[in-house]
């Protein structure tokens, strides 16, 4: 018989009673976008991760700042936790409900509120979507270019400082959102930054906010930067004989200063779950998928060079996407890797790993990791944002065999320990959430853990905002 799942491995489950007067208060403000019905409630009690949590007493559907304001009101005059909801991608729980209380659905809130082309910057409700928003701003020649991978909302992204595919050479949602509006835990509306580029006005309370991951306030608005659609985009496929050789590659074209736009890893078993998934016919093997950006002359100079410095670690020749449509075909298949890996199992959870390293240290980190899972029985999937140093691995695991999940969280342990002591971080993207609690005071400090509890008893001194996540209080 399998051994029961440590209990440090499971969410803390502390449920808090949700009176049904603030229920009845709730439907009373929001009529029928108030729902106590159970599929509505299970549909936000989950995310991507592979954690369980009993769902919230009730999802509210706001569909503006307004509406969020009162939803919190309600819910603090009785102590009720409250939990954000965008479009319920998050990988780490940061959406579960472990104390109880209501869920706030903003993805009705999804309205583009004010384009300034001449300025590199747009507005929008904390509901839109990258994909919609991208759609709005064609017209103007500008484009936003975090891509996390799933079609997340905006809000979602800031409150987990969000990156993906372009963070190389653009960022992540720490250096492009400008400007934020949030319902603090009183149910106030505060505005923090503003559309210009840089001040010095007091304390940074934008960036207290990013990353803050729901459990400061409820983001209802997004200013972000807009950069000019590249006069010219090319991607490339490049396979090589080993992991070790990809890597290798991406390290060096980095350090050489090559302004690439994205660089992706795919080992070539993921490789074989997306052509199953997707009906492609990629090589099965290591490889980079690669995009450039820039003027056509300058995107010929770096794809000529980094196809010199790939061809002396051992490259396959390079496979050329110049058109929207090819270009589309292969960024649709490695976002679609998550997916194919879960379908490769049918019945299984993902638990995704998500360290970052400096990228001097991304072999040794990367390649120690593979060879510690490979030597378990734990199918896995393995992709990387590598010209930033932050990759992933998938264990798929069965949700109902304890001992895989023994074993997966053990490799994650190992994985994060390496990656902390060469310097680097728990979490690149993904967020602390539940998984990541012990790290986080690993990697931080007791001291700079300790400051934070403080800024949340501070802004949240009833713990209703989303309360478990981050650190324990």
């Amino acid at each position: 018989m399998n051994a029961p799942l440590p209990s440090h491995l499971l969410p803390e489950i502390a449920q808090r009673e949700t009176p049904a007067a603030l229920i009845d208060a709730l439907k009373a403000r929001f009529a029928e976008r108030c729902s106590t019905a159970l599929v509505v409630r299970e549909q936000h009690g989950r995310d991507e991760s592979s954690f369980a949590a009993p769902p919230p007493s009730a999802v509210v559907f706001a569909e503006s700042t307004q509406d969020v304001a009162d939803a919190v009101k309600l819910a603090a005059q009785y102590n009720v936790p409250v939990i954000p909801f965008g479009v319920g991608t998050s990988l780490e729980g940061h959406l579960l409900a472990v104390h109880g209380g209501i869920s706030i659905d903003v993805s009705r809130m999804n309205q583009v509120l004010q384009i300034n082309a001449e300025d590199l910057t747009v507005t929008v409700q904390a509901g839109v979507t990258r994909k919609q928003l991208n759609e709005a701003v064609k017209s103007t020649g500008l484009f936003f270019p975090i891509d996390p991978g799933a079609d997340a909302t905006l809000g979602g992204m800031s409150a987990t400082r969000a990156s993906g595919t372009n963070a190389v050479r653009y960022g992540t949602m720490r250096e492009n959102v400008l400007a934020l509006e949030v319902v603090t835990a009183s149910g106030e509306v505060i505005r923090t930054g503003t559309r210009a580029k840089k001040s010095s006005a007091g304390y940074d309370l934008t960036r207290l906010m990013v990353g803050s991951e729901g459990t400061l306030g409820v983001i209802t608005e997004v200013t972000v930067k807009l950069y000019p659609l590249p006069e010219a985009i090319s991607a490339a496929v490049c396979s090589f004989p080993s992991i070790e050789a990809a890597v290798r590659t991406t390290i060096e074209v980095i350090q050489m200063g090559v302004p690439i736009a994205r660089v992706e890893l795919i080992d070539g078993g993921t490789i074989r779950m997306v052509n199953a998934h997707s009906k492609t016919t990629l090589a099965e093997t290591p490889m980079l998928l690669m995009e450039f950006h820039g003027s056509p002359n300058s995107v010929k100079e770096q794809a000529e060079l980094v196809q010199e410095i790939a061809s002396n670690h051992g490259s396959a020749a390079f496979e050329w996407a110049s058109t929207p449509e090819e270009r589309t075909r292969l960024w649709a298949a490695r976002h679609s890797a998550y997916f194919a890996a879960i379908q490769s199992r049918p019945g299984c959870r993902a638990i995704s790993t998500d360290t970052c390293v400096p990228i001097s240290r991304l072999a040794d980190c990367l390649l120690d990791s593979i060879a510690e899972v490979d030597a378990t029985s734990i199918p896995y999937f393995l992709v990387g944002h590598v010209g930033d140093g932050n990759f992933h691995f998938g264990y798929l695991i069965d949700p109902n065999i304890p001992e895989e999940r023994r074993i997966a969280e053990e490799l994650n342990h190992k994985l994060v320990s390496r990656a902390l002591a060469l310097e680097g971080t728990c979490t690149g993207e993904h967020g602390v959430g539940l998984h990541k609690m012990d790290f986080l005071v690993t990697e931080a400090g007791d001291g700079a853990v300790n400051m934070m509890r403080t800024i949340k008893r501070a802004l949240d001194p009833q713990n209703i905002m989303n309360p478990g996540k981050i650190f324990r209080l």
